[in-house]
């Protein structure tokens, strides 16, 4: 599926002008699990310069991933007021799926699970679950951020020394 998303995007990609190419990287890193990593492999796969197709997969999935931890930080504080007036008979468990990310975080705490969290889940769902568990934002940011980047830049140098290797 993802592989059909990927090449559909660079058929797209690839008949744009240049400029429109950078300009599409935008986008194509906002979407869930292709994100800076793919979106800057794909760039530099299509010959454009790593120092414009990073900048802008790395972009798009900043702008998609932070405002969503907006959003889920807003969420979480309206629904923290509302618990506030609920009796303990009401609360229900978890679900093992926020028992699983709970587990993640508490064992390699926000660094770590922004660091390897978008290779399990997309940034835009990891960084709103990290938030709605109670991770502070302001690390949640800065993590992502920090993550985005890195995951952004190393696989667009990959996709930079596969396109030589293979011209």
């Amino acid at each position: 599926m993802i592989q059909d998303l990927l090449i559909q995007l660079h058929d797209l990609v690839s008949g744009l002008e240049p400029w429109q190419q950078v300009l599409a990287l935008v986008p194509a890193g906002a979407i869930p699990f292709i994100e800076s990593y793919l979106g800057a492999f794909l760039g530099t796969t299509l010959g454009i310069h790593p120092a414009l197709a990073i900048p802008a997969a790395v972009l798009g999935n900043l702008v998609a991933t932070f405002v969503l931890i907006a959003l889920a930080g807003r969420t979480r504080d309206a629904v923290t007021r509302g618990l506030g007036k609920r009796t303990t008979a009401e609360e229900k468990k978890p679900s093992r799926f926020r028992a699983k990310i709970a587990a993640a975080l508490e064992k390699y705490g926000v660094p770590g699970v922004s660091m390897l969290g978008p290779f399990v889940v997309a940034s835009q769902i990891t960084a709103p679950t990290l938030v709605a568990l109670g991770a502070a934002r302001s690390r949640v940011y800065l993590w992502m951020g920090i993550s985005i980047i890195a995951w952004g830049v190393l696989f667009g140098a990959f996709g930079s020394l596969f396109l030589a290797a293979i011209v």
